[in-house]
């Protein structure tokens, strides 16, 4: 009677009736096994790649905030130290100087006897000096606060004559050029002429100026 029971259990109709279920859970096993895990997986990597994209996107923001940060300093700076030179140099060169200096000879009644360029320096990008020409009168001009990028000095020495008064004009209109001028040495001496007799005698109020004078004028 048991036997007939547990044959009763199993039927062809009810066997039917389990084979499209076992059939379906078997295509759902393969398809979560072969396509819903892996398409998981393959979407956590894509949204953790998407968190890195969104990542870099807000450093590449913030990198683009401070470089425009750094771009006005660094042309602020480059206007402030553009401003700097031009009130060093002025607008001159050594033959604009020159000539500029002709100019107050003539105003200034000052008789040149000789002008001689000594030493020409310049600053490189490193702020470093080179030294362009040199005789046996160099002066150390290492160390020099103006002497920066952009800029070149020059050493000349003047010779002349004329008298105080003159003297002191020339100098003050020196003073009032638009670029930087120095005296590093002036040395006076009452200026002596041969008469017609030979004899030598002093020329009334006029000195002879030995001046050593430093520009700065644009490289």
């Amino acid at each position: 009677m048991f036997n007939k029971e547990r044959k009763n259990l199993i039927t062809p109709e009810k066997a039917a009736s389990f084979i499209p279920v076992f059939i379906s859970s078997g295509i759902s096993i393969l398809l979560i096994v072969f396509f819903v895990i892996p398409q998981y997986f393959k979407s956590n990597e894509v949204n953790f790649e998407l968190n890195g994209l969104i990542k870099k996107k807000n450093e590449l923001d913030n990198l683009k905030s401070q470089y425009k940060i750094i771009n006005n300093k660094f042309e602020k700076l480059n206007k402030e130290k553009t401003k700097i030179i031009e009130l060093i140099t002025g607008r001159s060169n050594l033959d604009t100087l020159l000539a500029e200096l002709g100019k107050l000879g003539r105003k200034n009644n000052i008789e040149f006897l000789s002008i001689a360029p000594q030493e020409v320096v310049i600053a490189d990008e490193n702020n470093t000096q080179e030294q362009l020409s040199t005789n046996s009168n160099q002066t150390d001009l290492e160390n020099d606060p103006l002497l920066v990028e952009g800029v070149k000095k020059y050493l000349i020495d003047f010779t002349f004559n004329t008298d105080f008064v003159n003297l002191l004009s020339f100098l003050r209109d020196l003073e009032y050029r638009d670029n930087a001028v120095l005296l590093d040495n002036i040395t006076l001496s009452l200026n002596y002429q041969d008469n017609d007799d030979g004899v030598i005698k002093k020329t009334s109020k006029m000195l002879e100026v030995n001046l050593r004078t430093i520009f700065y004028g644009k490289n």
